[in-house]
């Protein structure tokens, strides 16, 4: 493997196309754009993630040894400046990045409205039809 190229959180921030994508992960930096199709969570995940710290995203989730192995292939340096926490950073990007992480974190909810959606659509066509 070549030597780990260091990054800044400016330089990732400009990282984030699907052609030239990056991703922050536990401190190391992976370049993924020919993991976009393959990514069994769909590419608007990794999209919305792209050259910022996804650290706690990518925890959330809970990603099986299977995908924190094949991750490496991806690894191609380290962030010098760690997560986005440090004080380097003005307050204004940090409370965008936590109503971000916040927005993300409401925007699940709609993974069980919609099969909620479907059941009373279903349960109103049996009820209103006598099928």
């Amino acid at each position: 493997m070549s030597e780990l190229k260091e990054f800044t959180l400016d330089q990732l921030s400009k990282l984030s196309t699907p052609t030239n994508l990056h991703l922050l992960i536990s401190g190391k930096v992976y370049a993924i754009a020919k993991f976009l199709e393959d990514h069994p969570g769909g590419d608007e995940v990794l999209l919305s993630e792209a050259g910022k710290d996804a650290s706690e995203s990518f925890e959330d989730v809970g990603h099986s040894e299977e995908a924190r192995t094949l991750m490496k292939q991806y690894l191609v340096g380290t962030c010098t400046q760690g997560v986005p926490k440090s004080p380097s950073i003005d307050k204004k990007p940090a409370q965008q990045a936590s109503t971000s992480a916040s927005n993300h974190q409401s925007g699940g909810g709609l993974g069980f409205m919609v099969p909620l959606a479907l059941l009373a659509g279903y349960l109103s066509y049996r009820f209103y039809f006598g099928a």
